[in-house]
């Protein structure tokens, strides 16, 4: 009978152990909603972020990460170079996960997707990238040689044209290459992360 207790007894331990020693895998998915804006513009290397999880992180049928926990970390790369050096660049480095009664684990986990569109994309390394240059610029500049032709045929005739498209398109094209594109990620966007390592959630790695 003694025998039956101890058993009994080292059994309901090695759940109470199993249960404290979580570990959700590599590539899980974690779905949040951005509680402040960050941009190529305004943000800088070293920012914090904070976002919501809108959707619970199951592991064999039961929530690990409920709604309403929260994920924090910093931004690592805020890039915004002229049009024709490449795309905007938002870089952001996932690091803690705070639950609704106040323990926290690390996490290391990479973004792969967002709620924003509109030409933008999420490249392999995890880093947001705004749009580039697109048929609107181009309209732009046809805009401004047509512009130059026009002037220049009204006051020199046929030769005219030539010199004042060039010139249209000379100055057009100075004035686009002089800008930048901004790329946005708004308070309230959707994020999709997944671990990159396993997420350990045991008594040793939370805390108050």
């Amino acid at each position: 009978m003694k025998k039956l207790v101890l058993l009994g007894i080292i059994l309901l331990a090695v759940a109470a152990v199993a249960q404290n020693n979580i570990s959700l895998p590599a590539g899980t998915s974690v779905k949040v909603k951005l509680e402040n804006a960050l941009t190529t513009f305004s943000s800088k290397s070293g920012d914090p972020f904070s976002a919501r999880v809108t959707e619970a992180v199951m592991l064999d049928g039961k929530p690990v990460i409920p709604i309403g926990a929260t994920v924090q970390g910093r931004v690592t790369k805020a890039s915004e170079p002229r049009r024709i050096a490449g795309k905007p660049t938002l870089a952001i480095f996932p690091e803690t996960v705070v639950l609704p009664n106040g323990e926290h684990y690390m996490l290391n986990a990479t973004l792969v997707d967002t709620s924003v569109r509109n030409g933008t994309d999420v490249n392999d390394e995890g880093q947001f990238k705004g749009k580039g240059y697109d048929g609107k610029d181009m309209t732009e500049i046809g805009m401004g040689t047509g512009g130059g032709m026009l002037v220049g045929g009204l006051i020199g005739g046929g030769k005219g044209v030539l010199i004042g498209g060039a010139v249209g398109a000379t100055a057009t094209v100075a004035h686009w290459l002089g800008k930048k594109n901004s790329a946005t990620l708004p308070a309230g966007t959707e994020l999709v992360m997944e671990l990159s390592r396993p997420l350990a959630m045991t008594a040793a790695t939370g805390g108050q």
